[in-house]
């Protein structure tokens, strides 16, 4: 750990105008599987089973049971419900925005004569992240503050206030500190030193009050398509490709207090508004086996190539200090350092590989869907998140964004490791009633022990389907685990906050085939 966040440190203390960070690995990567609400409700088990539409997204092979054309639509609901503890203090938080669900069409038709019997083609968008949250936390911390990270990144570059305040990778956070005099030079024994106000109020033992809050919106919507073939409806193979498209909004919001109530210790409050979005497109491929070795039973094997996005991040900031005696009220806004523009980083980012494994019994297996009565399905999914990077983009790349995104990767390496993810569900069909349940099981990708994360997952649904018509409708329950560091420094202990709670996605699937 300490390992990890020595490294941190460095590329933040030297590289602060660039927004991206190690957690933003888990925002592109670490997401449950989304799908139909029929897939949805079998726990997101879909890589041996097939014949849905969300095959395109777990194991394309699934597309050559489609026989038939299939049109569907999946709206839905996402509730969270967030809960913290930060330093012994409890706090909550909700927010519930729209899903959407995996929706397309998919082609399927007969070859007579062919070794390869029926083949299918298929074009879907689904919404494989959803980035709708409110997340807050507050605390007394008698350890650090967050202004001690721009002391750090001062005292580093080796700079005086007056050059510090024009340079470019400072104008988000440093500077306004520097303007504002959240942080100053002072001689201390006969040696000068950068220190933050709040920092001498840690020295006589107060505490802090600190009080973070992040509001993020948007999604990742993955446009792909499929094909399929099917060998005797004995062996399915299939492929796809997709084009994810990023549309990311954050807000930050952070405020440190002094709760004392006196007057005279040059420090009052400060709050520091971050605001951040991130805009792209990327490209990936995914290629799958189904085979049945004998009737009843499905086996399959899926391989996930890592995405390749393009990204674009523009970033606003703003600053307000309140110092008492020692310089009153205070602000800067981070345009007073970058001419009035807002900041903006193009860069690349490649998501980790995964491989799914995959086993299905249905009973009574004949082709004929309306006589099946029932089956059990599971995945096993390996992700390895250690093999997650970022990387500079753009025409005019300096080294030192070279250098920042090598050590990004080293960091990333150190911080995450391959994990193991499990999916199980099962169906059982009174003629044209479905009854699904499902789970899940997302492990932790931290090396580090002392930073616990997953997800588990309950889902339950129904399904109908006559005459070519089904409505299919799923409740999926995820209670979460996680941390949030609500800053990094050197030279003392980290803390962060832990984070437990749920989100619950309620979802429907409509679909017509002709």
């Amino acid at each position: 750990m300490k390992k990890v966040l020595l490294s941190l440190i460095v590329i933040s203390c030297f590289f602060s105008s660039f927004a991206q960070s190690p957690e933003d690995v888990l925002r592109y990567s670490y997401n449950p599987q989304q799908g139909t609400a029929r897939n949805m409700s079998i726990g997101g088990a879909m890589g041996s089973l097939g014949g849905d539409l969300n095959a395109l997204y777990v194991n394309p092979a699934g597309l050559g049971l489609f026989k038939t054309n299939e049109f569907v639509v999946s709206p839905g609901l996402v509730f969270n419900n967030n809960k913290f503890n930060f330093r012994g203090t409890d706090t909550a938080s909700k927010k519930s925005s729209f899903n959407f669900g995996t929706s397309g069409l998919v082609i399927g038709f007969n070859t007579p004569g062919s070794k390869w019997t029926s083949k299918a083609f298929s074009i879907g968008i689904s919404q494989t992240a959803n980035f709708n949250n409110h997340i807050s936390y507050r605390g007394l911390n008698n350890q650090s503050s967050y202004s001690e990270m721009f002391a750090e990144q001062f005292a580093n570059s080796g700079l005086e206030p007056d050059p510090a305040l024009n340079e470019p990778r400072f104008a988000f956070g440093t500077a306004p500190a520097i303007y504002t005099f959240l942080i100053d030079t002072f001689y201390i024994n006969n040696k000068k030193v950068v220190k933050a106000l709040p920092e001498f109020l840690l020295e006589k033992g107060i505490a802090l009050n600190q009080l973070k809050t992040i509001d993020t919106e948007g999604g990742i919507y993955d446009i792909a398509l499929g094909y399929a073939a099917n060998m005797d409806d004995k062996l399915y193979v299939g492929g796809s490709i997709g084009f994810p498209i990023v549309n990311y909004t954050r807000l930050t919001k952070y405020r440190e207090s002094d709760p004392s109530g006196n007057t005279n210790n040059n420090f009052d409050y400060f709050e520091l508004n971050d605001y951040l979005t991130t805009k792209g497109i990327g490209i990936n491929g995914k290629l799958g086996v189904i085979f049945k070795p004998v009737d009843y039973l499905r086996l399959g094997v899926a391989l996930h190539a890592p995405t390749f996005y393009s990204l674009t991040d523009r970033q606003s900031s703003d600053l307000k200090v309140a110092s008492e005696a020692y310089n009153g009220v205070a602000t800067a806004k981070s345009s007073l350092f970058t001419n009035g523009a807002e900041g903006e980083t193009q860069y690349s980012a490649t998501t980790p590989w995964k491989v799914i494994a995959s086993g299905s019994y249905v009973f009574r297996e004949i082709n004929d869907t309306r006589k099946q009565r029932a089956f059990i399905t599971a995945d096993v999914e390996y992700v390895g998140y250690g093999g997650a990077s970022f990387g500079a983009d753009g025409d005019n790349v300096s080294s030192a964004d070279q250098t920042y995104y090598n050590q990004m990767k080293t960091v990333i390496k150190d911080y995450y490791k391959g994990a193991l993810n499990f999916r199980v569900g099962g169906e059982l069909k009174l003629h044209t009633i479905m009854f699904r349940a499902g789970g899940a099981y997302y492990s932790n990708p931290y090396k580090d022990s002392e930073l616990k994360s997953n997800t588990m997952q309950a889902s339950g649904g129904l399904g109908y389907r006559n005459h070519g018509v089904f409505v299919d409708l799923t409740y999926v329950h995820n209670i979460n685990k996680d941390v949030n560091f609500p800053y990094r420094i050197g030279d003392k202990q980290n803390t962060f906050a832990q984070q437990t709670g749920s989100r619950g996605n309620l979802l429907m699937t409509l679909g017509f085939k002709f």
